[in-house]
């Protein structure tokens, strides 16, 4: 696997941004997303763009605090024949912010890490997702590059236990349980269980229970809760518990 820096996570989340309006041009905005209930492709161009420009403005400025996103004007298309570019220009926004920034600038953050690093990764895989949550609503199937999948695996492990809002985290602990999770790519990961919570680590060794893949990018979108696993061995149950609690 690659290793990642501020600048490539910066640039690898302009191509994906520039995929998502490839994906919504010429689409008819009222398309149901059911990976997002109760969103059509409109609500989730809208949520995508609206949180570039967020937290482009939070980057630009090394803001110290989270700005409102709710109360930001973020200038919506009036039709959702405009989204496509209104995605591109969102993508400006948010690459001029992240390059303007040394990676170690204290930007506010909700995952712990306050850097704008932080904010180069995030915005990478939450456009990965949501441009997958688009291609779903309209029959594609996602296609996500080895390595950008298995960073996203990586950073889903390492910002969920920051997700507070999701009251059923504080239950994701254990007495050594372990979750395999791999592709037939080639990614693996151990996910063990303890009584302070959950770590994990690049392993092939099996789990209590095993999840496969076909590919990184089919495991990533598993944890996200966008696409069921290709094979289930062991304890099916520990899998289901796991799955209803972590969630972001």
């Amino acid at each position: 696997m690659s290793d990642w820096t501020h600048l490539r996570h910066t640039e690898a989340t302009a191509r994906e941004i520039g995929l998502m309006a490839d994906v919504l041009r010429d689409r008819d905005g009222g398309t149901l997303v059911p990976t997002c209930p109760g969103w059509d492709l409109r609500a989730l161009a809208e949520h995508t763009g609206a949180v570039h420009r967020w937290a482009a403005a939070m980057v630009r400025d090394a803001a110290a605090y989270r700005y409102p996103r709710e109360e930001m004007d973020h200038g919506y298309p009036a039709d959702f024949s405009g989204f496509a570019e209104w995605l591109r220009a969102g993508a400006v926004l948010l690459t001029e912010a992240l390059k303007s920034r040394d990676p170690e600038t204290e930007v506010w953050g909700w995952a712990g890490d306050r850097s704008a690093a932080f904010w180069s990764r995030r915005q990478l895989h939450e456009t990965v997702v949501h441009r997958a949550d688009a291609e779903i609503a309209l029959g594609v199937a996602p296609l996500i590059g080895e390595d950008v999948a298995a960073d996203g695996v990586e950073e889903f492990f390492d910002v969920l236990p920051y997700a507070r809002w999701r009251p059923l985290l504080a239950e994701l602990k254990g007495d050594g349980e372990t979750i395999s999770w791999r592709a037939e790519t080639g990614g693996a990961w151990l996910v063990r269980l303890t009584p302070a919570g959950f770590a994990y680590e690049r392993s092939d060794a099996p789990g209590d229970v095993t999840v496969r893949a076909r590919t990184t990018g089919d495991l990533m979108l598993t944890l996200w809760g966008r696409r069921e696993p290709a094979a289930v061995q062991g304890d099916a149950a520990l899998l289901r518990w796991w799955r209803e609690r972590a969630q972001i």
